[in-house]
């Protein structure tokens, strides 16, 4: 199987599609999940055509890495989780689902339900309120 270029995530970063952004530099794009597992799912992708992790080059990692740290620690700061979980799956047996390579981080604290997936679209509105309070904490 090859990387389609018609998949969610080559869209976003072609602006075919909207995505309520959280970071951004020349290598990486950061943006809200809109089918949020908790509030503050945020999602950090290459802008490099590669379905997953085996195939990114090298001179993308440091950038990707940098950049979910520090979104997950700016999740930490806002939400105050107990945890925060960072995923990144390979292969749809993995329970991948689009197929470009992303970094979930979601925070986790007693009482809030997990999917691997959630089932609904969040309004706009909500992820853009939560994007705005990560954003806050990313350029302190």
């Amino acid at each position: 199987m090859g990387y389609d270029t018609n998949n969610i995530f080559a869209k976003i970063l072609r602006n075919e599609v909207e995505c309520t952004k959280v970071l951004e530099n020349e290598l990486i794009l950061a943006f809200m999940d809109v089918m949020p597992q908790a509030p503050g799912h945020a999602l950090v992708i290459p802008k490099f055509a590669t379905e997953n992790i085996f195939d990114l080059p090298e001179e993308f990692m440091h950038s990707l890495l940098s950049a979910t740290k520090d979104i997950a620690k700016a999740i930490k700061e806002v939400y105050d989780p107990t945890g925060v979980m960072i995923l990144q799956l390979n292969g749809p047996e993995a329970g991948q689902s689009v197929f470009h390579l992303h970094f979930h981080i979601i925070q986790r604290s007693e009482g809030l339900n997990y999917k691997f997936h959630s089932k609904e679209i969040a309004p706009k509105e909500e992820l853009e309120t939560e994007a705005k309070k990560i954003i806050k904490v990313l350029k302190n």
